[in-house]
């Protein structure tokens, strides 16, 4: 069983940066591949960065490209999103996902365990 738990949000002016974390409790963290997602008021839920259950492997949505990077340690059962450079647009509520698989995927429906989220604001 996988509970994640997410920390690191807040508030934050633009072109400031943020640490996402999602850890595990459980003991099969590392089976799992790894997704970010986010959702804005009134907007569907978006893939925003994925990294493969080694962690050699990385994604990410073109608006957030060379502005975050994400991250895992398997030794401590958790995964980061180093967010920098942010932008107002990037205000949202921020979601890790665990798919039981080798590689992330872009689709929510293919992620079986998800974080509680945690609130991203960027103020202008």
């Amino acid at each position: 069983q996988v509970q994640l738990v997410e920390s690191g949000g807040g508030l934050v002016q633009a072109g400031g940066s943020l640490r996402l974390s999602c850890g595990d409790s459980g003991r099969t963290f590392s089976s799992y591949a790894m997704g970010w997602f986010r959702q804005a008021p009134g907007k569907e839920r978006e893939f925003v960065a994925g990294i493969s259950r080694s962690g050699g492997t990385t994604y990410y949505t073109d608006s957030v490209r060379g502005r975050f990077t994400v991250s895992r340690d398997n030794a401590k059962n958790t995964v980061y999103l180093q967010m920098n450079s942010l932008k107002p647009e990037d205000t949202a509520v921020y979601y890790c996902a665990a798919r039981y698989s080798l590689l992330y995927s872009s689709r929510s429906n293919e992620y079986a365990y998800w974080g509680q989220g945690t609130q991203v604001t960027v103020s202008s």
